[in-house]
C-alpha cells in the first residue's frame, strides 16, 4: 500500500484542485514505483478529484472523495521508447484509474495510484514465448484407440446390411 504522509495542511478530504496542497503532496512522494526498475515521478501522473457516487458522495457535507489518476504515456519522460511502447500496445496512450470505494479522498488517492501503478507493471510484464510442444507417441495411441471405439459404438448402431 502507498503511503501518503499528511503535510502542507493537506488533510483526509482536502481537494485536490486547490493548487498548493497538490505540490505539497507531490513534494513528499515525489516518486510511484510501478515495478523493479521503473519509477515514475507524480508530476507526470494528473490527479482529478470529483463527488463520489458512492461512499462520501451521499452524505450532508459533500466532499469532493472521487480520485481519477491518469497518465499521459507519450509525454512521459521517465520511461523508455520501448516501455512506451509496451504501454500503448497493451493500455492505450492514456492510463487512468479510478478510486471512490472509501469516503476518505486521502484513500481513494492511494487507492487510485495503486491501481494505476498495478496496471501499468502488468503492461510492462514480458511473458516468456511458448514452447511448442509434441503428443507423446502413448497419447497418440490412446487417442487413436478412442477413436476406433467410438467409430465402433456409432457402426453398431446402423441399420443392419442385408446384402
Amino acid at each position: 500500500m502507498i503511503q501518503l504522509p499528511e503535510v502542507g495542511g493537506c488533510t483526509a478530504d482536502s481537494n485536490l484542485w486547490r493548487g498548493p496542497k497538490l505540490c505539497a503532496w507531490k513534494s513528499v512522494m515525489p516518486t510511484l514505483p510501478i515495478s523493479e526498475g521503473v519509477v515514475l515521478p507524480l508530476e507526470e501522473i494528473e490527479l482529478r478529484v470529483s463527488r463520489s457516487s458512492g461512499p462520501g458522495g451521499q452524505h450532508a457535507n459533500v466532499t469532493a472523495s472521487r480520485v481519477e489518476a491518469i497518465f499521459d504515456v507519450n509525454a512521459s519522460q521517465a520511461l523508455s521508447p520501448e516501455q512506451k511502447a509496451r504501454i500503448g500496445g497493451r493500455l492505450g496512450s492514456r492510463v487512468t484509474a479510478v478510486a471512490q470505494d472509501t469516503r476518505s479522498q486521502h484513500r481513494n488517492r492511494e487507492l487510485a495510484l495503486e491501481r494505476l501503478a498495478r496496471r501499468l507493471a502488468g503492461a510492462l510484464k514480458v511473458s516468456r514465448p511458448r514452447t511448442k510442444t509434441r503428443p507423446t507417441r502413448a497419447s497418440q495411441k490412446r487417442r487413436i484407440e478412442s477413436k476406433k471405439r467410438r467409430g465402433d459404438i456409432k457402426r453398431a448402431r446402423r441399420r443392419p446390411d442385408f446384402d
